[in-house]
């Protein structure tokens, strides 16, 4: 039995390659993915507004990839160090963002001296602070 999909992609879309990065990179870079591939990401989510058939948006969702793999390797070369100390603290605090705010100010900062980007958490509330650049946040236990 094989692991391959039965179905192929057409013919007719140009290959592309995945990511290929694991949960703790992907959520080390979401937030930098979602602004520098936002025009990508948006004309995506228009598409499979408009169809749900998966074949529709393919090639939408390959610009969307390769903006992706464009970004990581920006990233790599020019803040490599800090994006590799970021991610392996997600690896090891169970992916929780707030115990791993000291690599990821240094990453922050690193992204926006080298590549010029900002990281920006959607609905956050304006005219404060947001939570990633508190120098000492009091974190409350939360009910569920």
């Amino acid at each position: 039995m094989s692991a391959t999909p039965s179905t192929s992609t057409p013919a007719n879309l140009p290959h592309v390659d995945e990511v290929g990065l694991t949960s703790g990179p992907l959520k080390s870079a979401a937030f930098f993915i979602g602004a520098y591939c936002k025009e990508y990401n948006e004309d995506f989510v228009l598409c499979k507004n408009e169809n749900r058939d998966p074949a529709h948006c393919l090639k939408e969702g390959r610009k969307v990839t390769r903006c992706a793999i464009d970004l990581i390797t920006k990233l790599r070369e020019n803040c490599g160090k800090q994006f590799d100390a970021h991610w392996e603290c997600l690896e090891r605090k169970n992916q929780e963002y707030y115990l791993c705010r000291k690599p990821e100010r240094a990453l922050n900062a690193c992204m926006f001296d080298k590549l010029g980007l900002t990281k920006t958490i959607p609905g956050s509330p304006p005219r404060q602070t947001p939570i990633h650049e508190l120098e000492n946040p009091i974190y409350k236990a939360v009910q569920k």
